[in-house]
């Protein structure tokens, strides 16, 4: 019986060359919408779980988000990964740069890996992941790369060292897992790994009229600033740039974006996009007049880029999915925004709807 990527190869064998070669450069320029990543078979519902970052100290809310997924009808594997716990991590270094080594011995890459939480340590692995095996299996296999917050340091460092792009979307322990799950992160969910050209839109009013394209990329500001200056920040020029964040004065916010100014990244992007960065309370410790509104704005005098805003992801309960490292359009006006993403790899619907992730909301 022929192996699922034996299948895979036959089905691909034309699109598989293409991403192979792009697999050892860096993402420059956007190249035209292709049918890459088509729908994949139905047999895959493995969803791999990594924990790249900090522990999950909650054995019951890490065992919510794991029936949730088995009620909607997928197979969670690696399931020790999110019991673990090292100091302030969810195992030590090594253990956890095995889980994602280890994929690159396996005959059948799963449908999905999903992050378990954010946090702090993903950054101490990307010196020894090897990416040589591992990018190439994955976008042969049209693996999605689903989280967000401190993963954002390995979907950087795997676009940027493999042409490997994932998804900011929901993770294991604080979305599929919370109390009250949040119908709008999961309908955004299924629709962004299921639907070709998904579009999100925004009814935040934009401060110019404008349209584009470009490799939509980014994640968490913190983290990939932290990452200016090493092999793990992707070298993208006419980019679609998205950042957000969270627990940060505005000070800090605007420090860390003039270190990205500072270092050039902002100016090579065709627009910059801003998501949620969860302020709630947070003032400006020598200014409380002193806000994102104000951070925002200066950028606004230092760039010439478009700098867009209310793009509904970041820490925040109700978030859409968005697709990182593959092409996207977008339209601003007084009206709102819109983006469309292309070329990215899309599953089949079978099993995954909303009635099963609610199912026994907390």
């Amino acid at each position: 019986m022929l192996s699922r990527r034996s299948l895979l190869r036959t089905g691909l064998s034309l699109a598989a060359i293409g991403m192979l070669q792009a697999c050892s450069s860096p993402l420059r320029r956007p190249t035209s919408p292709t049918a890459a990543y088509p729908t994949m078979p139905l047999q895959n519902q493995e969803i791999t779980l990594l924990a790249c970052s900090g522990s999950l100290p909650s054995a019951a809310q890490r065992q919510h988000g794991i029936d949730r997924l088995q009620q909607a009808g997928f197979d969670v594997t690696n399931r020790e990964a999110i019991d673990r716990q090292y100091q302030r991590f969810a195992g030590t270094d090594q253990q956890r740069l095995q889980d994602l080594n280890q994929l690159s011995q396996r005959q059948d890459m799963p449908r999905m890996l999903l992050a378990g939480r954010g946090g702090y340590g993903a950054c101490r692995l990307l010196p020894d992941i090897d990416y040589a095996r591992l990018c190439p299996m994955l976008k042969e296999a049209g693996t999605q790369i689903m989280g967000y917050s401190d993963f954002t340091a390995i979907q950087l460092a795997l676009l940027a060292k493999g042409g490997v792009g994932s998804f900011a979307g929901p993770m294991l322990y604080s979305d599929f897992g919370g109390r009250n799950i949040s119908p709008y992160t999961m309908q955004q969910f299924i629709q962004a790994t299921t639907t070709p050209d998904w579009v999100v839109r925004s009814q935040t009013m934009q401060s110019v009229n404008d349209h584009g394209e470009g490799i939509f990329w980014g994640g968490n500001l913190s983290v990939l600033s932290s990452l200016v200056g090493s092999p793990y920040l992707p070298d993208i020029r006419g980019g679609l740039l998205f950042l957000e964040d969270v627990g940060e004065q505005p000070y800090r916010l605007e420090r860390m974006l003039q270190q990205l100014y500072l270092a050039g990244i902002l100016q090579w992007q065709r627009a910059i996009f801003l998501g949620d960065f969860a302020m709630g309370r947070i003032v400006d410790a020598y200014d409380a007049g002193y806000t994102l509104d104000s951070v925002i704005a200066q950028l606004r005098q230092q760039l010439k880029v478009p700098i867009l805003t209310g793009i509904p992801f970041g820490h925040i309960h109700d978030k859409t999915t968005l697709p990182l490292g593959y092409p996207a359009r977008f339209n601003s006006s007084e009206n709102g925004l819109e983006l469309q993403f292309s070329d990215y790899p899309v599953h089949s619907t079978t099993g995954l709807t909303l009635e099963n992730l609610l199912h026994n909301n907390l």
